[in-house]
Formats: C-alpha cells, structure tokens, sequence
C-alpha cells in the first residue's frame, strides 16, 4: 500500500527538498492549499461563504521545535482571526488548530499548548466563532483531549477530532457524546502501528459507522468528516434516525477534493462546512492528503507527467 510509504516521506527532509523544488509541486499543491497568506485566504472566505458554504481555517505547520515557533503560530492565528472579524460570518468560519503547533512536543509542551491556544480560543468566542482541536498521532491525544476538557470549562462550544482507525476511540466517542461535544468524526491520516489502529479499510469503515451512530444519538454535536460518497449517505440516514433536524450536525470536507459534492449537500440544506487550510509550511498537510486517497496521488503524478 502505498498511503506508508508517503506518510513516511511526509517526515523526510530529503523528500521534502525534492517535492518542495519540483515545479510541478506549486500547481498541485494550490488545489488544497489555497494560499500562502492571510491577505489571499480572506477572498476565498468571501467566495465560499458567498457560496452557501461554511470553513474551518487552518494555519499549516507542524514541525515546532521552539517557544518562539509556538508562539508565532498562536499569533498567526490570531492575525486571521482580526481579519476575520469585519466580515461578521460568526460560526461560519471557525479555526482548526493541532496542538503540535502550539508547542505540545516541546518540555513543558502540554502547559505550553494550553497557554498558547488558549489566547486564540478566547479571541474566536469574542467574533462569534469557535475553534477545534485537530487530532494528530495517538501518543498526543492523552494531552490533547485534557486541553479540550479544560477549554470547554469555559468555552463549551470548543470542538475535538476522533480517529475511527483507532481502538480506542469507541470509547472516546461515548466520552464525548455524553459530554455534549461537538466531535468531528473522520476516519485517520497519521501511520499507526497494528497495536493501536485498524490496518484494513473496511475495519475502519465499519469502526466508523459504529462511532457515528454513538455520536448521533447523543447529546453533542456531531461533525462528519468524510468524502465517502456510501458514507455521507449513511451519516444521513443516521441522523434521521436519530431524529436530529439539518442545523443538528455537518458535513465537512478538505477543499479541493469534492466540489461540486459541497455544494450539492448546501444546496439540501446541510451545514457544509469546508476545511480551508493556507501557510507557506504545507508540505506535510500536503502529504497527508496525497496519502488519505488514491485518487489524490494519481492527480498529482498525472500532472508530473503533463508538465514534465
């Protein structure tokens, strides 16, 4: 399979030089990524927002090896989210933030997480917005779903991300439905060892459907994170099931992958919602995505040869 193998070259700093100098790198990589700073993502806002469509914005960047990164990070945030306060889309654009950015790997790195993205939970609640709590490789989320607890003591609309690839997040989706949450359920993009995590597609499609039911009919808000067409329409039928109304839960999908999908399910009512991300460091949110599907690695290797 060849998702390894690229998750793997996502931690390359040899295959990021190649990847990052490839001309044919920047055409591709603009497809999800649609620009570098805050001044060019506002548009894109304006544009999807215009569209009947929702976001959740993403600053990409993971490889913080000091304080003063963190930091940056959390000010960067911050930035977009002063931007973003004339334009008055409340919950309509909200923020997705991983913790590893904030300074979580680094001594000190949970306390250091929690104090910087504190700062830029408080200023999405002060323009009627929120944040969510992406999750990364399972050895973070002890931490990460401990800072979830403790924002949500004072801001209870703070979101979090579960993995349906990983055994323990049955579990944790009880935890969280019984909590009144809003979870985003997607099913996995980091490589996890067998120990942990399902290896075989269908396991984690089947995991997956186990888990939105329990989010569905509990007493928080689900968010299902997923381009599966046989999934979209199974979160369906699980929500009218479950007797939740169409502003109950959402959809959410990666922009650039499934358009024309997003805006079928607006048109229908849904909350549809598009994880945007912007920044100069995307390689590995790039590599991530190339790895999540094939269909996303035979776009890029087509262009190579188009344009080779």
């Amino acid at each position: 399979m060849l998702g390894p193998v690229i998750l793997a070259a996502s931690r390359s700093d040899r295959m990021r030089r190649l990847v990052s100098a490839a001309p044919v790198t920047k055409p591709v990589v603009d497809r999800f990524i649609p620009g570098e700073t805050v001044d060019q993502i506002v548009p894109i806002v304006r544009d999807l927002t215009d569209q009947g469509l929702e976001l959740t914005m993403d600053v990409v960047g993971e490889d913080i090896t000091t304080p003063a990164q963190a930091e940056a990070a959390r000010d960067a945030y911050l930035e977009l989210i002063d931007r973003l306060k004339p334009l008055d889309l409340g919950t309509r654009a909200e923020m997705s933030v991983k913790l590893s950015m904030f300074g979580q790997a680094l001594e000190g790195g949970h306390e250091l997480a929690l104090a910087n993205v504190r700062p830029v939970v408080e200023a999405a609640a002060e323009i009627g917005t929120t944040v969510t709590l992406d999750a990364e490789d399972h050895t973070t989320l002890d931490s990460m779903f401990a800072i979830h607890e403790e924002l949500r003591k004072d801001f209870p609309q703070t979101g979090c991300v579960i993995q349906a690839y990983l055994f323990r997040t049955e579990a944790d989706a009880r935890r969280l439905a019984d909590s009144g949450s809003r979870v985003r359920l997607v099913k996995g993009a980091y490589k996890e060892p067998a120990e942990v995590a399902y290896q075989q597609r269908h396991e984690i499609d089947k995991a997956y459907v186990r888990i939105l039911r329990t989010l569905m009919e509990g007493e928080g808000y689900p968010m299902i994170g997923s381009h599966d067409p046989r999934l979209i329409s199974i979160g369906q039928e699980l929500a009218r099931t479950a007797g939740r109304k169409l502003d109950e839960y959402e959809f959410q999908m990666l922009y650039g992958i499934r358009g024309d999908e997003h805006l079928r399910l607006a048109a229908e009512g849904h909350r549809m919602r598009v994880y945007t991300a912007y920044g100069t460091d995307w390689y590995g949110y790039f590599m991530r995505r190339l790895a999540e599907k094939p269909a996303n690695l035979r776009f890029f290797a087509r262009s190579m040869v188009s344009k080779g």
